[in-house]
């Protein structure tokens, strides 16, 4: 007996139950960006096609889909791409996947008098990953020099195809590092760096959808999650000019320890300020004369 074909509400419908009898967060909306990503088209245009009939390869394509998010991967991954403030970027296991907290670390770094009142700021993002955050800062700002920089040649590859996509390929460098100790002294205009600030001891325990795939190194912080904080600032004392910003996002509860720290390195006019979620999410400075 064939199987009688379903309208795209039933199937959404019927993928929403099997992952909620997984205990899958918001498994509705999850169901809807699988399905609107294989009509090509964005997630409230999807309810413009409820009543059509898939064909047999979108059926499976989406319980594919379906499924692997069952079993635990994020939903971005599987779609291969994911929205950024205006850009679309590829996402996969390369790097962390790019979270609307990130987007608002954009915001500050655009408002500050760092970049509104320098012609050609040179702005500098460690820890790049997909490139989501220099990235973005380039699309948005006419002028200034952009790099980005990460450890991980996977993440690196990842961020270029990215500013390949995005038509940013000629306005944004990256390199491979760790830190940006290798800029001239007193050049550089911004830093800014969503780094890794989860202790060591608590990545384990995160939810298995973080913790089975997305890179460890984009996660893990060292003992108390402040050691890319450590020595980010030990480079940027020395690459900032005189006046220069440093802006980082930041764990929940390491706004005490992040304006000890920029503090103790010499910044003023330290904030630490609140997502939209009211909590504690990002430390800001600036270098001392």
């Amino acid at each position: 007996m064939t199987e009688t074909p379903m309208t795209l509400r039933e199937l959404i419908a019927r993928g929403d139950a099997y992952l909620q009898r997984r205990n899958v967060p918001d498994a509705r909306v999850v169901c809807e960006w699988l399905a609107a990503c294989l009509f090509k088209c964005g997630r409230l245009d999807l309810y413009l096609h409820l009543d059509a009939v898939p064909d047999t390869r979108i059926v499976d394509a989406l319980r594919r889909g379906v499924q692997r998010v069952a079993a635990g991967e994020p939903v971005q991954y599987v779609l291969g791409r994911w929205d950024f403030r205006s850009l679309t970027l590829k996402v996969d296991r390369r790097a962390l996947i790019p979270r609307p907290e990130t987007e608002q670390l954009v915001d500050f770094v655009l408002a500050s008098p760092q970049v509104r009142r320098t012609p050609k700021p040179l702005v500098v993002d460690v820890g790049t990953g997909s490139g989501c955050i220099i990235l973005s800062l380039a699309h948005d700002l006419h002028d200034g020099v952009f790099v980005g920089l990460d450890v991980s040649p996977d993440a690196l590859a990842l961020a270029r195809e990215n500013a390949v996509l995005t038509g940013l390929a000629d306005r944004v460098l990256f390199a491979e590092s760790d830190g940006c100790g290798e800029f001239d002294p007193a050049s550089v205009d911004v830093l800014v760096s969503n780094p890794p600030y989860i202790p060591s001891h608590v990545v384990d325990g995160l939810e298995r959808h973080i913790r089975d795939h997305e890179p460890r190194l984009a996660l893990d912080g060292g003992p108390d999650g402040l050691a890319v904080y450590r020595a980010v600032l030990l480079d940027a004392v020395m690459v900032l000019k005189p006046g220069g910003g440093v802006f980082f996002e930041i764990g929940d509860e390491q706004g005490p320890a992040l304006r000890d720290l920029l503090e103790e390195y010499g910044f003023v006019e330290v904030t630490v300020q609140r997502d939209y979620a009211g909590k504690d999410r990002y430390a800001t400075g600036t270098l001392g004369f």
